[in-house]
C-alpha cells in the first residue's frame, strides 16, 4: 500500500521525460521484502550517513507498516532500551562501523533477553566486514546478513545520484575502483527497468572502466535480457577529471548559490532562522527562533522549479512577477459574487496559500544570498576567478590570493583559487607553486602538507611540465568564454557562470550536434581516452522515432556534478531546436567546497 502522503512526495519524479518513480518503487519493494524477512517487532539502528538518502526512498510510514517501532543512530556503548524482537543495523560496509556494532551486540548480550540481530549492508555486502565481526566474536549473533543495493537514488524528475561521498577521492587519489563497480551495477539496474541503452559514449579513464565492466556484466547476463523498449537512446559517461575547472568556479545560478553558501544535503537546506521569523502584531521581534530553518528543495514546488536554474541576477524580477500574479489571484475574492464563484475561489485557496508561502520563503532566501553577492569580498573573488578563466596573468603569483592568505581567509577559498589558477594554466611554474605552498603552510600550519600533496596527485594543483599550455586552445575551440552572456534571457549555457560555459556540458552539447568528430583535436588534449560502443538490442525493440521527437540522453558524471552544470543541461533540454533531452546521473552532488574538502587530510601532530 502506498499512502497518499507518499504518493504526493514522489509525484514530481514521474513528470519528466523518464518516469524515475519506477526506480524508487523498485527500491521500496526490495526494502519491504527485507523487513518482512525479520518477523516481529523491529528497531533500526542507522549509520547516520544513510538516513538522508533513505529518506528519499521511504518515509517512516513505510517502515512503520512493517513493524518498525524504534529508530536509533549507530554509536558506541549500549543500545537504547527498546522492547522489540529484532534489531537491524543499516550500515555502509566500513570496518570502523563494525567495531561499534560489535560493542552494541556484546553489551546487549550481557544485559537482556536474547534478541535477533540482523545487518543490512548498503550498497554492497563486504567479506572484510564479516571477517571483522568474526574477530570481535559477534558474527554468530546475526541471523540475517544481507545487502541492500541502493545505487542510484532519484533526487528529482531528471536527476539521479549515488551519493557516494568519496568517489572522486577513491578513484583519483587511492586508485580504488569500488565506486566504479557500483556505477556499472547501478547502470545494469537502470537498464533492467528502462531497457538496454543502445549507444554509449565516454571520455576519461574511469568512463572506460565503467563501460568495460558494464559490457562484461551484460555478456554474463546475456540470457536474461528484459524485453523492454529502450527509454534512453544514449549514455554519455564523463570523468570529473576531464573538467576540473567547473566545480572550482563559484556557481551563479539560484540553486548553485544556495549550495555554495549554505550547502544542500539530500534535497534539504538549513538556513539562518532570523529571515523566516513570523512576527505577530505588536510583539516586536522578541522571540526569534534559534533553530535553523530546514526547507526541502525540488521541482515538486512550482516556484522553485521555475527559478532554480536561473542566473541569480534574473531571480529578483521573476519573484516580483510571481508576487503580482499571487496578489491578483487573492484580489479575485472581491469579484466572487455567486455561490458557484465563491465555491471555486475557496477550492483554489489551498493552492494559492501554498504559492504565497513558497514566495515568502524564496524571497527570504534571495535576500540572504543578495547580502553576500553584493558584498565587495564576493565581487573581488569572482573577478579573480573570471580573470583566470579568460587567461589573464595565470602564470604569475596572484596578489589577491597573496592578500587573502595574509588576511587568513578560509583555507578552502585559497585552495579553490590556487587550484583554479593551476588548471587554467595547465600547471604552475615551479617557482610560483613553491611560493603558494610555502605561504599556505606558514599561515595555516604544516599539517596541511598532506592536503597539498593530495591536490597534486589528483591533478588539481601541479607543476608545469615542458608541454605548452593547452587551456587557451581548449577555451577558444569549445567557446568556453562568452563575452556579454545574457543572464536574463539566456541563449547559451554560459549564463550559469555569467560568461563561462562548463566544459563538461559543452562536450555534451557538441556530442549531440555536430558530433565529437568535429572536436577530435581538443578531445586529445583532455585527459583519458574517448570512445563509442554499441549495445545490441533484442529483435523488435528498435525504437521508431516519430517526426520531431527528441532523443533522450543519460549523462553520467563520474566523480561528482554541480548544480550549475545540471542547470546548463536542463537549459539544453528546453532549447526549441535542441533535439535532445537530458537525464543527469552522478556519483555525488558536489560544489567546489565539498569537493576540495573531500581531498583534505590533516597530518596528525606527533607528541614528541
Amino acid at each position: 500500500m502506498i499512502s497518499l502522503a507518499d504518493r504526493k512526495m514522489a509525484a514530481h519524479l514521474s513528470y519528466g521525460r523518464v518516469n524515475l518513480n519506477i526506480l524508487r518503487e523498485a527500491a521500496r519493494k526490495e526494502l519491504r521484502e527485507f523487513l518482512d524477512k525479520c518477523a516481529g517487532s523491529k528497531a533500526i539502528v542507522w549509520d547516520e550517513y544513510l538516513t538522508g538518502p533513505f529518506g528519499l526512498i521511504a518515509q517512516y510510514s513505510l517502515l512503520k507498516e512493517h513493524e518498525v517501532e524504534k529508530m536509533f543512530t549507530l554509536k558506541g556503548g549500549r543500545l537504547p532500551a527498546a522492547d522489540v524482537k529484532n534489531i537491524i543495523f543499516f550500515v555502509r560496509p566500513r570496518l570502523e562501523l563494525m567495531d561499534i556494532i560489535a560493542e552494541n551486540v556484546i553489551s546487549e548480550d550481557k544485559l537482556r533477553s536474547p534478541r535477533d540481530f540482523h545487518i543490512l549492508f548498503v550498497p554492497r555486502h563486504s567479506l572484510l566486514c564479516e571477517q571483522r565481526l568474526k574477530e570481535q566474536g559477534v558474527l554468530g549473533s546475526f541471523i540475517n546478513i544481507d545487502e541492500y543495493i541502493l545505487d542510484l537514488i532519484p533526487y528529482d524528475g531528471d536527476l539521479l545520484s549515488m551519493e557516494s561521498e568519496s568517489a572522486f577521492r577513491e578513484c583519483y587519489l587511492e586508485s580504488d575502483q569500488t565506486s566504479l563497480y557500483h556505477t556499472a551495477k547501478g547502470l545494469m539496474t537502470l537498464q533492467a527497468l528502462y531497457g538496454t541503452i543502445p549507444q554509449i559514449f565516454g571520455k576519461g579513464e574511469c568512463a572506460r572502466h565503467v563501460a568495460n565492466m558494464m559490457l562484461r556484466m551484460k555478456r554474463e547476463f546475456a540470457g536474461s535480457q528484459t524485453q523492454i523498449l529502450p527509454v534512453f537512446d544514449t549514455l554519455l559517461l564523463l570523468d570529473r577529471n576531464v573538467d576540473l575547472l567547473t566545480p572550482l568556479a563559484t556557481q551563479l545560478t539560484y540553486e548553485g548559490l544556495i549550495d555554495e553558501i549554505y550547502g544542500i544535503t539530500n534535497g534539504y537546506v538549513k538556513l539562518p532562522p532570523e529571515k523566516f521569523a513570523q512576527k505577530k502584531q505588536g510583539e516586536g521581534g522578541k522571540d526569534l527562533p534559534n533553530e535553523p530553518k530546514k526547507l526541502q528543495l525540488n521541482s515538486a514546488e512550482e516556484l522553485y522549479a521555475e527559478i532554480r536554474d536561473k542566473n541569480f541576477n534574473a531571480v529578483g524580477a521573476a519573484l516580483s512577477k510571481k508576487a503580482k500574479i499571487i496578489s491578483a489571484a487573492f484580489e479575485e475574492r472581491h469579484n466572487a459574487k455567486t455561490v458557484g464563484e465563491i465555491k471555486q475561489f475557496v477550492s483554489q485557496l489551498p493552492h494559492m496559500q501554498a504559492a504565497r508561502s513558497s514566495l515568502a520563503n524564496h524571497t527570504s532566501i534571495a535576500e540572504l544570498i543578495k547580502d553576500i553577492t553584493t558584498s565587495e569580498a564576493f565581487f573581488d573573488n569572482l573577478t579573480v576567478e573570471q580573470e583566470f578563466m579568460t587567461g589573464v596573468d595565470t602564470d604569475k603569483v596572484n596578489t589577491y590570493i597573496e592578500d587573502s592568505i595574509a588576511q587568513k581567509d578560509p583555507l578552502i577559498k585559497i585552495l579553490r583559487l590556487v587550484c583554479m589558477q593551476s588548471v587554467c594554466n595547465n600547471g604552475l611554474k615551479q617557482k610560483v607553486l613553491d611560493h603558494y605552498k610555502r605561504e599556505i603552510l606558514q599561515t595555516y600550519g604544516y599539517e596541511h602538507i598532506l592536503t597539498l600533496s593530495n591536490l597534486e596527485k589528483t591533478g588539481l594543483l601541479k607543476p608545469q611540465t615542458g608541454t605548452r599550455n593547452s587551456y587557451p586552445t581548449i577555451r577558444k575551440t569549445l567557446k568556453l568564454w562568452m563575452e556579454d552572456a545574457n543572464e536574463q534571457n539566456p541563449n547559451d549555457i554560459s549564463y550559469v557562470y555569467s560568461g563561462y560555459a562548463p566544459l563538461s556540458v559543452r562536450l555534451t552539447q557538441l556530442l549531440a550536434r555536430p558530433g565529437w568528430r568535429s572536436i577530435e583535436e581538443v578531445l586529445k588534449m583532455l585527459p583519458g581516452p574517448h570512445f563509442e560502443e554499441r549495445q545490441q538490442l533484442p529483435a523488435g525493440l528498435h525504437k521508431k522515432r516519430q517526426q520531431g521527437e527528441n532523443r533522450t540522453t543519460l549523462v553520467f558524471f563520474l566523480g561528482g556534478v554541480t548544480y550549475a552544470e545540471i542547470a546548463a543541461l536542463r537549459f539544453l533540454s528546453q532549447m526549441e531546436d535542441g533535439g535532445t533531452e537530458y537525464i543527469i546521473a552522478t556519483t555525488k552532488l558536489i560544489n567546489g567546497t565539498s569537493w576540495v574538502k573531500s581531498l583534505m587530510d590533516r597530518l596528525e601532530t606527533l607528541p614528541f
